[in-house]
Order: structure tokens, then C-alpha cells, then sequence
């Protein structure tokens, strides 16, 4: 071996030894001697400053990008906290927000995910109520088009009647009770999308047991009362063989602003956290 690689494989090996040292001295001592980056959610690459910085201030800068809509940025800040401080005070609350940065990025299997665990390790804070709202809102979230699965409604009305049962007089109580209706609304529209397809079909058997299922599970839908008339219709053997446009006309999801709501949650009524 040469004079000159020797003194290259020693040098090699002296900054081996300075990263492992660095290492075993523990990761904060590590991070701080370097200068780790990580990616936006564009893809630029960004210096990540924040690794020294004590449990209170990220938690104080994640909340700055939250309350102006950064939600990607904030929740690395919360996770942050969660990762290195996850016994201090903050990480209660750090917790709860990743939950929600989540949901406002549209992830809302794993938002569920987040509030189901927040809820099994604080069960008394008294944040519940917004937990459990939001645990139903991510199902909410979840609703399509009467002919896709219905299992987000379904999941929705059982988490908001979960609400209303354990705390009727929330802020959150109005909501849940406007927009289970509206749920109970798009199962019903869902229910008669089958019967229509059963109707065009000529499979009124089909068709009458769907209806009587419908009458039975939502009678004070805003369908009930065409669905009682097909059902006269196909059990006097008179089904609709012409103009179906007039008996199937087009369902969704109907309109928040019917029951006195809006779409959007209100911020104004926010979780509180102790």
C-alpha cells in the first residue's frame, strides 16, 4: 500500500470514528451537528432548522402554519414534538393538531386513524367532544355518489349519534344532528338508486323488497313518499314502464344549507386541550 492511501485510509477512518461517536453520543447531540433537510410538499428541498428548538416553540410555529392553512408544514412540527418531546405538555395538544392536519389534507382514513388513538389515550380530555366529531366528520368526508359505497354514511351517523349520546350539549351537537340527517338522506337516495336499477331491469320482486326495506329503515326520508307510491305501483302489478325520468329523478348528497348549516366546520368552536 502506498504512502498516499494509507494516509487516505486512516483519514477515512478517523471520520468514521467521529461519526460514531457522534452517534453514540445521542441523536439530539447528532442532529445538531448537522444540518438535515427534508422536502415540501412541492418537492423543493428545505433546510429543517427546527431540531434544537424546545417542545413550546415548535409547537408555537407549528400553530402559526396550521392557523393560516400550512397544514403540511405544521404537521412536521407537531410530529416534531410528538418524536422528542412526547411527555411534555405540548405533546398532548401536538398530538390532536396532527390528527387535524390530516383531515385538512384530505387523508381522512388516516386522520380517523389519529383521532381513534388520541381517543384511546385520553379518554377524559376534555377535548372528546370535538375527537368524536371529527372522527365522524372523516367519514362524512367520506360520501360520494349514491351508486359508490355507502359505508362512509353509515360510519358517520354511527359516530355522530356516538356524540350526541355522550355529550348532547356540545357545540358540536347542532352539526351532528344536521348532518346525520343528511347522511340518513344519502342512504335513502342510495336505497332507491338500487330500486331504480331494479325498476329499468323489470325486476320488480327486487324492486318492492328494496322498497319495503327503504320504507322500513328511513320513513321520514324526503324519498319516503315516492317510494310509497312505486311501491302501490308494483304491488297493484301497474309498475312505471314509461317516463322513469319523472319517478328517478337525480339524488346526491342533499344541500348542508337545508338544515340551517353550512358545508365547512365552523373554526370559530375549536378543540380545547388540557
Amino acid at each position: 500500500m502506498t504512502l498516499t492511501k494509507l494516509h487516505l485510509s486512516r483519514k477515512a477512518g478517523m471520520i468514521l470514528v467521529i461519526l460514531l461517536l457522534a452517534m453514540q453520543s445521542g441523536c439530539s447531540g447528532f442532529k445538531e451537528t448537522f444540518n438535515f433537510t427534508s422536502i415540501d410538499e412541492e418537492g423543493n428541498v428545505i433546510e429543517n432548522d427546527n431540531l434544537t428548538l424546545p417542545a413550546r416553540k415548535l409547537l408555537s410555529q407549528g400553530m402559526d402554519d396550521y392557523n393560516v392553512g400550512k397544514y403540511f408544514t405544521a404537521v412536521q412540527f407537531f410530529e416534531e414534538i410528538l418524536n422528542r418531546y412526547p411527555f411534555s405538555p405540548e405533546a398532548i395538544l401536538a398530538e390532536l393538531k396532527a390528527a387535524d392536519c390530516s383531515y385538512h389534507l384530505g387523508k381522512y382514513l388516516e386522520a380517523l386513524m389519529l383521532y381513534e388513538e388520541f381517543e384511546e389515550r385520553h379518554p377524559t380530555n376534555a377535548s372528546m367532544p370535538y375527537v368524536l366529531y371529527q372522527k365522524a366528520m372523516c367519514n362524512y368526508k367520506r360520501i360520494d355518489r349514491i351508486d359508490r359505497d355507502p359505508s362512509g354514511a353509515e360510519q358517520a351517523i354511527r359516530h355522530f349519534n356516538q356524540l350526541l349520546k355522550a355529550y348532547p350539549d356540545s357545540p358540536y351537537s347542532a352539526e351532528a344532528e344536521a348532518r346525520t340527517k343528511a347522511a340518513t338522506e344519502f342512504l335513502a337516495n342510495h336505497e332507491y338508486f338500487v330500486v331504480e336499477y331494479y325498476v329499468r331491469t323489470a325486476k320488480y320482486d327486487q324492486a318492492a323488497v328494496r322498497l319495503n326495506y327503504l320504507l322500513a329503515a328511513y320513513p321520514k326520508s324526503s324519498i319516503a313518499p315516492t317510494a310509497t307510491e312505486l311501491l302501490a305501483r308494483i304491488e297493484a302489478g301497474d309498475p312505471p314502464g314509461s317516463k322513469l325520468s319523472s319517478w328517478f329523478p337525480k339524488l346526491n348528497l342533499p344541500d348542508w344549507t337545508l338544515f340551517g348549516g353550512k358545508d365547512e366546520e365552523d373554526d370559530s368552536v375549536g378543540p380545547v386541550v388540557h
